[in-house]
């Protein structure tokens, strides 16, 4: 289960995310988004849809102990290319 709390800021969110499996925190991570990111990946959607997402598509490629505790959703698209092309899709 991905647990995502967003706290507004100037220029975005901060979201705190936790990552659970079987009711026990296996991680938990600090993700900044943009208004930008949120337009140009998916305009229309609530941010915490979007990091929910986000994080299921870190999920199908890693496990929850090798996401970066801290990071910005760009960040997500220079160690995986494909990253929004494939959740502009969802």
């Amino acid at each position: 289960m991905i647990e995502v709390t967003a706290t507004p800021e100037a220029s975005g969110w901060t979201c705190h995310v936790n990552v659970e499996d079987a009711g026990r925190t296996v991680s938990e991570h600090i993700v900044r988004a943009t208004t930008q990111d949120l337009e140009s990946l998916s305009p229309g959607a609530r941010v915490e849809d979007l990091v929910r997402r986000s994080f299921e598509f870190l999920l199908e490629r890693e496990s929850p102990q090798s996401i970066l505790r801290t990071f910005t959703l760009a960040d997500i698209s220079l160690y995986f290319p494909e990253y929004a092309s494939v959740i502009g899709r969802k």
